[in-house]
């Protein structure tokens, strides 16, 4: 029997295609695949979000995303919950914000809760929850060999991309790329640094998000290095990304924290994009050293890094994509963990 699943997302992050975020990325995967096998999907997600099952918006924030601005989302958050449970017949709720803990809802129904970020940014008592039902998602081996010791995680389910949906350019232009949230932890004025050595431009597409720590980012450390040929295109999406990753010489992902996963590195790869990157967390699950990019351990290495890049197979790197991060194992894990978590609920309510 098809299920009822209710999935909630970041209270200040959108859901749609040119989302920089890759939780939110995640979840619209997700949303598409449940209405494409005949579940019934219910969003709950910031208004102005796009998905293809029912979504119930919350109110799209203004202003700064400051404390104050974080509790009125998580409240909305809670009352859209509330009013999902008592209009449809949920079977299963799926949390993806860093802030589950402040809209978590009661027993009984069960609760996957996919940790997106670096387990050590969640509070301690995510970990050990006394709640029934709730099953602790990692998206990558390399986050979760980060547990705590008592940590209670139910699996692991990899994260992928539609690999479909990106293809390699016929030829590669003269530049290299960045895209993410542009915020102080992702790094880019790093790589603006470096494809200055290296002699290349460098195009950064993302969103700066209404945090003053990021606003203060941007203006402080990404504006004053976009001179010459180097550019800041904004938040994008759909056709426009495709073609500025597959015509990329490289992409340039200098993170310097730890990546539980990289999105973005999955998507250069099936369009046939190498990557370079610091070499923290799940990127030496994503990147071939020497072969489908590069993973450098300093600052000094990145620059000669990209220009070396280019003499990586463009082929190569799609086939990785092909057999190591197709979106569809992803999907067809957490199917089956929802029909589990469904099923075994359905059996301790009938008993």
């Amino acid at each position: 029997m098809p299920l009822t699943v209710l999935s909630v997302a970041y209270p200040l992050a959108p859901v749609r295609e040119s989302t920089a975020g890759g939780a939110e990325q995640i979840l619209a995967l997700l949303d598409e695949a449940l209405v494409a096998a005949g579940y019934r999907s219910i969003v709950i997600a910031q208004e102005g979000s796009r998905c293809r099952g029912t979504l119930l918006p919350t109110p799209l924030a203004s202003g700064q995303f400051d404390d104050a601005a974080h509790r009125r989302a998580r409240r909305a958050v809670r009352l859209a919950i509330d009013s999902a449970l008592t209009r449809y017949s949920i079977d299963l709720i799926h949390l993806h914000g860093i802030d589950f803990l402040e809209y978590l809802p009661e027993p009984p129904i069960p609760v996957v809760v996919t940790l997106h970020l670096p387990l050590g940014w969640y509070p301690t008592r995510a970990f050990s929850l006394m709640r029934p039902n709730t099953y602790l998602v990692c998206v990558s081996e390399a986050q979760k060999r980060e547990r705590l010791a008592d940590a209670k995680l139910c699996r692991v389910i990899p994260n992928g991309v539609p690999v479909e949906r990106y293809r390699p350019a016929a030829r590669k232009g003269n530049y290299a790329v960045a895209l993410g949230r542009v915020c102080p932890e992702k790094g880019f004025h790093l790589a603006f640094d470096a494809a200055s050595q290296a002699g290349i431009p460098l195009i950064l597409a993302g969103q700066v998000f209404p945090y003053k720590t990021h606003q203060e980012y941007f203006e402080t450390m990404i504006r004053p290095r976009l001179r010459g040929r180097h550019r800041f295109l904004g938040p994008v999406g759909g056709g426009r990304k495709n073609q500025l990753l597959a015509g990329a010489s490289c992409l340039v992902v200098p993170s310097l924290v730890t990546e539980t996963s990289c999105l973005v590195a999955m998507e250069a790869l099936a369009s046939g994009t190498p990557v370079v990157a610091f070499a923290r967390g799940a990127l030496s699950e994503v990147v071939e050293h020497g072969r489908t990019g590069f993973l450098v351990d300093r600052i000094a290495q990145l620059s000669p890094a990209i220009r070396e890049a280019a003499t990586l197979s463009s082929s190569l790197c799609r086939r990785r994509a092909e057999r190591n991060f197709s979106a569809t194992r992803m999907l067809r894990s957490y199917a089956a963990l929802y029909q589990e978590l469904s099923k075994a609920n359905a059996s301790a309510m009938a008993a």
